[in-house]
């Protein structure tokens, strides 16, 4: 009889705009052969600069979510989220819930309990259905309903909905027979998935920011722009950021953005690197930087926070 071993080891990281990723390392030992197979898993958060728009889609491979984050407030107790399937080929998701640890450098990481202060939505609400199979260019809803809402306390709730592509499976008879070279096999096969944040907001809406401090430096080389966030009250704060280059001559040009960046609670601090554009006729030795924390819904803007950086 075949013996099998496997093992899984995992490792989270996340990028300068948002973006985690899972390793999956499965190492199997049949009949005395050694298969490796990574799978690499994308777990996406609310920041970054792969959203379309601030509160519209997100893509992610052939799939297009509509809205890509979701509030419950007031009198709401019922949403939905609209799945889509761009591509070619006909793809089963698997929909739950994950909680997220947002740390102060906007890298996040997968948690079972909650920090000091964190409070979990997935408790209070139901989704169905738990997985779908979407041919292509099919879309199909996911209900999202609000649950024992007499249990809420005042203050914000959030958990994110993880929608992750399955692995396609081959057909039994037409698996590929592996030729007993003595080798090793590796192969490596992409898992895509994001995931949805879900507020529940209850009682009065105090969170507001500021940006505490502004500096450049450089990466590479190339400049770079610090940014540190500091939020207050009980909600978090969701937004775009702009950067404009004002030269001597009062001259604007716009030389960063990064939509969709979020502060959440129970974080007070945030820290955010934006590189900066490099064009003829800009100097980060003189004229000044404008950075503009907004967010526009249906067309109206609101402004978060707003500074400037003298460069010398």
């Amino acid at each position: 009889m075949s013996r099998h071993a496997i093992l899984y080891a995992w490792y989270m990281t996340n990028s300068l705009v948002g973006t985690s990723g899972s390793y999956i390392m499965r190492t199997t030992i049949s009949n005395g052969k050694i298969f490796l197979c990574y799978f690499f898993q994308f777990l996406t958060s609310a920041t970054g600069y792969l959203f379309l728009s601030s509160l519209g889609a997100y893509a992610q491979g052939n799939l297009l979510v509509t809205p890509m984050r979701m509030i419950f407030e007031g009198r709401e107790k019922m949403q939905e989220l609209s799945l889509a399937n761009t591509g070619s080929d006909t793809a089963r998701y698997l929909i739950s819930f994950i909680e997220i640890r947002m740390n102060e450098n906007g890298t996040s990481e997968k948690i079972n309990e909650p920090d000091s202060g964190q409070k979990f939505a997935s408790p209070f609400i139901r989704f169905f259905p738990r997985s779908v199979v979407l041919p292509p260019n099919d879309a199909q809803l996911v209900k999202l309903q609000l649950i024992n809402t007499s249990q809420l306390d005042s203050g914000e709730y959030r958990s994110h909905l993880y929608l992750r592509a399955e692995l396609q499976k081959t057909p039994l008879g037409e698996e590929t027979e592996q030729k007993d070279s003595g080798n090793l096999s590796v192969k490596l096969t992409p898992v895509f998935g994001l995931s949805i944040p879900i507020i529940i907001r209850v009682g009065t809406q105090t969170g507001k920011v500021d940006i505490a401090d502004l500096s450049i430096g450089k990466y590479n080389g190339a400049p770079l722009l610090n940014i540190e966030f500091e939020r207050q009250g009980n909600t978090s704060v969701y937004g775009d950021v702009k950067v404009e280059y004002v030269s001597a001559q009062g001259k604007a040009t716009q030389v960063g953005l990064v939509r969709g960046v979020a502060v959440y609670t129970p974080n007070r601090s945030r820290q955010l690197k934006i590189p900066l554009v490099q064009k003829p006729g800009i100097s980060y030795n003189s004229g000044k930087l404008v950075v503009d924390y907004s967010i526009t819904i249906q067309g109206r803007s609101k402004t978060f926070a707003k500074r400037e950086l003298q460069l010398k």
